[in-house]
């Protein structure tokens, strides 16, 4: 994940991989919390289908997106 962006994206870099490029600072959790927003819309799935399995504090995270 990239913060601090100029325009929020996901991009698929692999079988089951995506780069994320979130327009939010990462201060208090904000970047996270528009990093699931972001999936949520491009995935179509309700927000609460979405949790950071870990990486919560790291670039690199290992989300779940559920049914």
């Amino acid at each position: 994940m990239t913060t601090n962006a100029k325009e929020a994206r996901v991009t698929r870099v692999g079988e089951g991989d995506f780069e994320a490029r979130v327009d939010e600072r990462a201060l208090d959790g904000r970047a996270n919390k528009r990093l699931v927003e972001i999936l949520s819309e491009h995935f179509g799935v309700p927000k609460s289908r979405i949790r950071i399995l870990s990486g919560v504090r790291s670039r690199d995270k290992v989300l779940e997106i559920g049914p």
